[in-house]
């Protein structure tokens, strides 16, 4: 499979979730509140998860975790903020 091939069908796969109703979510260079921040997301995002890592517990709507999911090249936000119905891993890990 081509470089282009693998990546068109992990396009086609890819799932978005929804970030907390009302919530303009911090997006991190990394995974954890150290990191610096890199723009902030709107009301109503919603966000692809590429791989997901450990990092700094973080409480917000749907429970208190240390799980950061990667929604882009370097951009990490806490996956206490974002619904994937889990509380746990639903992605690959980082790295």
């Amino acid at each position: 499979m081509s470089v282009d091939r693998a990546e068109e069908a992990a396009t086609q796969s890819l799932h978005y979730y929804s970030v907390a109703p009302g919530v303009r979510l911090n997006v991190r260079s990394g995974p954890g509140t150290g990191y610096n921040l890199v723009r902030v997301l709107p009301e109503g995002a919603q966000v692809p998860i590429f791989c997901q890592a450990p990092g700094t517990t973080v409480s917000g709507p749907y429970g208190t975790t240390n799980i950061w999911d990667n929604i882009n090249n370097g951009e990490y936000v806490s996956d206490a903020y974002v619904q994937t119905g889990s509380d746990g891993y639903i992605a690959p890990r980082c790295g």
